[in-house]
C-alpha cells in the first residue's frame, strides 16, 4: 500500500525563484531563508519519496477569473511553467503520475468532492518555486508530482475547513492506494501577506507562528476561522493557509512530529514558515 512519509511547508514567493536563477541565496537579504533548506533536502534525499502531492495555487496562468475551480486536479503525465511576468526563467517540465492521481480523483468523487480534472496544465511559481527549492538543480524529475490547486484568488474561496477536509480526503485516497509508494505532501504559500490596495505590506508574525503551532497541535483550530477572519489577521494573501490546511489534513489523525520548522520575515514582503511534520504512526 502507499504510504506518506512526511508532510513539508514552504512558501512559493517568485521573488525566490528569481533569487535562485540570479544566484542570490547567500546574499544578506535571502542567506537566512535558504539557509533553511538543506535540512530537508537531506531528509528528503534520505527517504527518497517516489510522488509529491503538491497542493499550491494557480495565480492566472492557466485558471484566471473566467475559468477558477475551487479545487483542481492534474492528471497529466508531464508539466510545464511559463513566465507569467515575473521573469523566472521557465524549468524542465515536472513529471507527473497519472495513476496515483486519477485513483484520487475517483476517490474523491465517491465521497462527495467534485474536483477539476485537468489533462493538460501548465503549473506557474505555486509550483515550481517550492519544487526548485526543495529539489534544487533540477533534481526535481527525479519525482512524480501531482499538483493539487485551490482557489486563493477570486471569490467565493473554500473556508478553512473545507480544504482541511479535501485534504484529509487525498490522503484517505492515498492510503488506500494498491501500490507501493512513498508519498510526500507538500503545503506552499503563504503565510501573512497582502501584494495591493492600502494594506499591502501587512505582516503579522505572531498570528503566522500561532498558525504553525496549530497546524501541529491542533489543526482543527484553524479550521474555525473563516477567510475573512484570515484576511483580517494576516492581509488578503493570507488565504493561501488552504494549502498547508489541505496538506494537514492529507497527513492524518494524530499529531505529527515536528522535524524542522522555521520562520522568516520579511520577504518579498511576506512572512516565510517552514516546517518538516513527520505523521505519527
Amino acid at each position: 500500500m502507499a504510504k506518506i512519509i512526511g508532510g513539508i511547508t514552504t512558501s512559493h514567493i517568485p521573488a525566490i525563484g528569481v533569487a535562485i536563477d540570479k544566484g542570490l541565496e547567500d546574499t544578506p537579504y535571502y542567506r537566512d531563508l535558504f539557509a533553511i533548506y538543506p535540512p530537508i533536502r537531506q531528509w528528503l534525499n534520505e527517504e527518497k519519496p517516489d510522488i509529491a502531492v503538491l497542493f499550491y495555487n494557480d495565480h492566472g496562468l492557466e485558471m484566471w477569473l473566467d475559468k477558477k475551480p475551487t479545487f483542481a486536479i492534474g492528471c497529466a503525465p508531464k508539466y510545464e511553467n511559463a513566465d507569467e511576468g515575473w521573469g523566472i526563467k521557465p524549468i524542465p517540465p515536472v513529471t507527473g503520475e497519472t495513476e496515483l492521481s486519477w485513483h484520487i480523483v475517483n476517490h474523491l468523487i465517491e465521497n462527495d468532492f467534485d474536483p477539476t480534472v485537468c489533462q493538460d496544465i501548465k503549473v506557474d511559481h505555486g509550483a515550481t518555486v517550492p519544487m526548485t527549492l526543495l529539489w534544487p538543480n533540477h533534481s526535481y524529475q527525479g519525482i512524480k508530482v501531482i499538483p493539487v490547486a485551490i482557489n486563493c484568488e477570486r471569490h467565493p474561496m473554500p473556508k478553512p475547513s473545507r480544504s482541511y477536509a479535501f485534504g484529509k480526503a487525498i490522503g484517505d485516497a492515498i492510503r488506500c492506494w494498491e501500490r507501493d509508494a512513498k508519498v510526500v505532501l507538500l503545503g506552499t504559500g503563504g503565510l501573512s501577506h497582502q501584494l495591493d490596495g492600502p494594506r499591502a505590506g501587512i505582516l503579522n508574525g505572531d498570528f503566522d507562528n500561532y498558525c504553525m503551532d496549530k497546524l501541529v497541535s491542533d489543526p482543527q483550530e484553524l479550521c474555525k476561522f473563516s477567510n475573512v477572519d484570515l484576511i483580517e489577521k494576516g492581509g488578503a494573501q493570507m488565504v493561501e493557509l488552504a494549502m498547508w490546511l489541505a496538506m494537514r489534513g492529507a497527513l492524518g489523525e494524530g499529531i505529527p512530529e515536528e522535524r524542522l520548522r522555521n520562520y522568516v520575515s520579511p520577504i518579498s514582503n511576506t512572512g516565510v514558515g517552514v516546517q518538516l511534520l513527520i505523521p505519527e504512526e
